[in-house]
């Protein structure tokens, strides 16, 4: 059994505090990797050698920092199945959703590489009689992010791609879950040409988390998970005069106009629902169906397609729809909400709780969930699940519909399904939800625009990558200037003022 390490000034390095937590093959449940569990002291070193390294990275031109960007890109884009390998190996994800977590996180990078104009200040000539004014944007300094299992490439380059970019250090926790991949990834951004000191990855539980939310150099701290926890971090860290941003849990519903394609509509539930078996943030785990009628039709068009689905580990290759979720926790919770479902009284169309895999039956493997007529008081409506479980809420009318994504407690992302322009548009302009698709099932923004949720699903005013991410990561100055030396003197200009 192999035993992972923290990456600090350039380097691999070894654990030191004597702490492991065990990282599991989730297809066959077994351990096949420990990774260190940091200690305040060595969040302390990592944060030193990162506050030494800073100042002259910020004094690096933003076109030197933008090609180092674009090398890393190049890098990327040859490692892209090795990355994607070490994702599967340790998540469980599929191959192919594997590659696209490495490849979301990529385009953030191909954004950060249009630095140079990201950061450009304003100007005004002549504000008043002889005096200019102009904006900068610098630097914070050093910078920190706390990433989840589900996304182990994605979301961490979404947090240090534009932070470097910008001319900060960057500290990485990622999730001690699946920690290959972010290791790799600080590998290759050295490899880029990022000096060393810059991006440290130091892995670790709440210990770390609180020393990075305490130390007085951190400067800022970007977070991604559970509700619970970006509450705890976002009063914590701003507490300590952090700027924070923290995204947390979702319970992303997906109404279905009665004059909707039924056949897109069912595909799209099924692909948003049950990829990357359920483990993501954006994911619909309710459908909101208007009518009866419409509801019994997108059920009839669900059932064959959710059997037909294919479970299994990431080595199947393109056999498989979806892998393991990542714990034999995770697992347990997922079961345990579903049987609340039976309890409470929702009607369990597609039962999945007696899947079991032939030669994988101690992996974390989840069956299929469909349930109908599903309530808003009961457990699998109101709590996230997070796992291949979804459930169908019965609307009579479009504004109930409406009404039942807007109260959530959650508010990341949603979609509609109809023909209709009037009632999309009324959609879109009305619901109170950060990420809306038109016949879009995940609505996950490009690049170019930001990615954040409303009420309980994020917390700060900057959301993730697009222009939000160069203003998070920076601060502005502004300078009010007049030199009153360079005027002429005798009708000929002072030269000697310019000196």
């Amino acid at each position: 059994m192999q035993d992972l390490t923290h990456y600090v000034d350039g380097a691999r390095v070894a654990g030191t505090s004597g702490r492991f937590a065990d990282v599991f093959n989730p297809a066959t449940g077994e351990v096949q990797a420990r990774t260190p569990l940091a200690s305040a002291a060595e969040v302390d070193r990592a944060v030193e050698i990162a506050a030494a390294a800073q100042p002259a990275w910020a004094e690096t031109n933003p076109q030197r920092r933008a090609r180092v960007m674009m090398k890393f890109v190049e890098l990327l884009n040859r490692d892209m199945d090795k990355l994607a390998e070490a994702i599967s190996r340790e998540h469980g994800k599929t191959f192919p959703d594997a590659k696209g977590d490495v490849q979301r996180g990529l385009e953030v990078v191909e954004f950060c590489i249009g630095a140079p104009h990201l950061l450009k200040g304003e100007y005004t000539d002549n504000a008043g009689r002889g005096i200019d004014m102009y904006s900068m944007r610098q630097p914070l300094g050093v910078c920190a992010g706390i990433t989840p299992f589900n996304f182990p490439a994605m979301i961490p380059m979404w947090m240090f791609a534009p932070a470097l970019a910008c001319g900060n250090a960057f500290i990485l926790k990622p999730s001690e879950r699946d920690p290959s991949c972010p290791l790799m990834l600080a590998e290759l951004m050295e490899e880029a040409g990022l000096p060393k000191g810059l991006l440290q990855v130091v892995n670790g539980d709440k210990e770390a988390v609180d020393a990075l939310l305490d130390h007085e150099v951190v400067q800022s701290i970007g977070f991604v998970g559970s509700t619970p926890i970006a509450q705890y971090i976002y009063s914590r860290g701003c507490a300590a005069g952090k700027r924070v941003q923290c995204f947390g849990g979702a319970k992303n519903h997906m109404i279905v106009m009665p004059d909707a394609d039924m056949d897109q509509a069912a595909d799209a539930l099924v692909g948003a629902g049950y990829g990357a078996a359920g483990e993501r943030c954006m994911a619909i785990s309710v459908a909101v169906p208007v009518g009866d009628e419409a509801a019994d039709r997108l059920i009839e068009k669900l059932v064959p397609r959710i059997e037909k689905l294919k479970v299994g580990p990431y080595t199947a290759g393109d056999d498989v729809d979806y892998g393991p979720v990542v714990t034999a926790a995770a697992k347990e919770k997922i079961l345990g909400l579903v049987q609340s479902g039976v309890d409470q009284g929702a009607e369990l169309v597609v039962d999945g709780r007696n899947f079991s895999l032939q030669g994988y039956e101690d992996g974390f493997f989840v069956g299929p969930h469909l349930f109908d007529r599903v309530t808003p008081d009961m457990d699998i409506y109101r709590q996230e699940i997070f796992g291949p479980v979804l459930s169908t809420v019965r609307a009579g009318s479009y504004e109930e519909a409406l009404g039942l994504a807007m109260d959530h407690e959650y508010g990341n992302g949603t979609a509609i399904f109809t023909r209709d322009g009037d009632t999309a548009r009324d959609f879109a302009n009305r619901v109170n939800i950060g990420m809306v698709g038109v016949n879009v099932p995940i609505p996950v923004p490009l690049a170019y625009h930001s990615f954040g949720g409303w009420k309980k699903s994020g917390f700060g005013d900057l959301n993730q990558h697009g222009t939000d991410s160069f203003k998070f990561y920076t601060r502005t100055k502004t300078v009010t200037a007049r030199w009153p030396s360079g005027i002429k003197e005798g009708g000929e200009f002072n030269f000697r003022a310019m000196d």
